[in-house]
């Protein structure tokens, strides 16, 4: 959800009191096997099976739905034959998307897809369309535990990272898409609590939302399609000015 990660934020904060945890369970169980397909079943081996094991357990998965989604992974159990694909077009407005999607059925989920996003105003374009508009980095969130932005800058500089968003209860920090290990271990090592590791697609050039109309026509799309259950993620290369940010919040709670 690159792009406009505070309003990311927002919503994460009030889906993780509500919880549609049996949907999230299920793109969690899907990114294990996945990653447990392509790197083998051992986490300490796989490093991208040990981050989808760690974000999993953050929110609470129970361990036996990790072995389960691990064993489908290495064939030990029988379960689905998932494939990753990802698809490129516009939201209204002109906002650049990409949209990462797990399926077992590429002919179910793309004419699923393609139907929504011009339902809500959107299009699908070609590979490439709009993917030269990001970059893949590695993203960390970080509950900064009362420390001050100032502070967490300090280590921002000191890591090298590229960027930070401050959040009083979910900071995000930008890094190389190559420095995720290091970077997580600088800040285990500093006994920071880490809420969640993951890679991004983050926009280059931004469209700044400035209309309460135009922000929820931005809500709407990007929620309808990360209902839809084949898709992972959903990213956009726009954000909401600060007024927006506080009625959407408003509206949210």
């Amino acid at each position: 959800m690159s792009g406009h990660s505070k309003w990311a934020n927002i919503k994460h904060k009030k889906a993780a009191k509500d919880a549609r945890r049996g949907k999230l369970f299920t793109k969690l169980a899907k990114e294990i096997t996945i990653s447990a397909r392509e790197g083998g079943g051992d986490p300490e081996a796989n490093p991208r099976l040990r981050l989808a094991i760690q974000n999993a357990r953050a929110m609470n998965m129970p361990m036996e739905n990790i072995k389960r989604a691990i064993q489908r992974g290495t064939g030990e159990i029988q379960g689905e034959n998932y494939e990753e694909v990802i698809y490129e077009g516009y939201a209204p407005l002109g906002v650049a998307v990409v949209i990462e999607a797990v399926t077992d059925n590429r002919n179910r989920t793309f004419p699923l897809i393609r139907s929504e996003v011009n339902k809500l105003g959107g299009s699908i374009g070609e590979p490439g369309s709009v993917m030269w508009n990001f970059e893949r980095k590695s993203v960390i969130y970080i509950d900064p535990e009362g420390r001050s932005e100032e502070e967490m800058l300090e280590h921002i500089v000191e890591t090298g990272c590229d960027d930070m968003e401050y959040d009083e209860e979910r900071t995000r920090i930008i890094c190389p898409f190559d420095a995720l290990s290091f970077v997580q271990k600088y800040f285990e090592e500093k006994n920071f609590k880490i809420l969640e590791t993951r890679y991004e697609y983050i926009p280059k050039n931004i469209i700044t939302i400035e209309k309460i109309e135009e922000a929820k026509k931005i809500v709407k799309f990007f929620d309808t399609l990360e209902e839809i259950d084949d898709v992972q993620n959903v990213y956009g290369n726009y954000e909401f000015t600060d007024e927006i940010l506080k009625i959407l919040e408003k509206e949210q709670n």
